[in-house]
């Protein structure tokens, strides 16, 4: 774990300096189609990673409460840190996956690369020519003035790269539910989830009564045995009815979408 500065002088602790900033940037691509934040608001970061996004909420509404989830113990290491010296009491970090049931699971951990990590490692294995792509996408959206110098036809070696030195650690799981049962959530503003091939389990693990306090969702999904079209129907079925799907530039063509979601009643 490292200490590394953002661009306007934030303060973060990571793993890998780079990445931090890469994450950093695509804060700003959670709030299109709708979805906002206000002060006052709680919001349930599934996937936090380091809890680049979870800082930047706290720190820009004053009043804004993040439930950050991560299971890797490595990750958590730096999102407890963070949560420690910049959440101001107003980041809990929580050290669990999330699931459609309770249990554990088996994840594999990329040191190189930690928001690669995942609990489905075979759909990076069975498809390395989109991890490639993923890895090229990512150079391609970068504002990292030395990604961007990056050959694309040097794709595949960084990806071999950053899979390379995988751990597999198994980490416990809850449902959200159990989680809103356990803290007394009111309600969830936002529930942002990135969690790298989970998000249907993670979704399925919201039982209908605690669909209602759901104001908004973004999801990245990886697009495969036609999950997109479940988990847009599934946020229709529960209220969700304003929903755009959409994919970041660089990443055209890849099986990889964000779906942001948002209750009627909350614009």
């Amino acid at each position: 774990m490292t200490l590394t500065t953002l661009n306007d002088g934030q303060r973060v602790h990571c793993i890998q300096r780079s990445e931090a900033r890469v994450l950093d940037q695509h804060v700003s691509g959670y709030f299109n189609h709708g979805v906002t934040l206000r002060d006052g608001d709680i919001v349930f970061d599934v996937g936090a990673n380091v809890g680049v996004f979870a800082l930047r909420a706290v720190t820009r509404f004053p009043s804004v409460k993040v439930y950050a989830f991560e299971p890797v113990p490595a990750i958590f290491a730096a999102l407890d840190a963070n949560a420690r010296d910049f959440g101001g009491g107003r980041l809990i970090p929580l050290n669990f996956g999330t699931s459609n049931a309770p249990g554990e699971l088996r994840f594999t951990y990329f040191p190189r690369s930690p928001a690669l990590s995942t609990s489905q490692p075979e759909v990076w294995e069975k498809n390395p020519e989109v991890f490639a792509d993923a890895v090229k996408g990512a150079t391609a959206s970068s504002d990292l003035w030395y990604a961007r110098l990056v050959p694309g036809f040097l794709s595949g070696l960084i990806a071999r790269y950053l899979r390379g030195g995988g751990q597999e650690v198994v980490c416990p799981l809850r449902t959200l539910s159990d989680v809103i049962r356990e803290h007394k959530i009111p309600r969830i503003d936002l529930l942002k989830v990135d969690c790298e091939g989970a998000e249907l389990a993670t979704l399925q693990g919201l039982e209908d009564e605690h669909w209602p306090l759901v104001r908004q969702v973004v999801a990245e999904v990886y697009d495969q045995d036609d999950r997109l079209n479940v988990v847009r129907q599934m946020l229709a079925d529960r209220g969700l009815t304003q929903i755009t799907i959409e994919q970041e530039r660089g990443f055209e063509g890849l099986p990889l979408h964000n779906i942001f979601a948002v209750r009627p009643e909350a614009t």
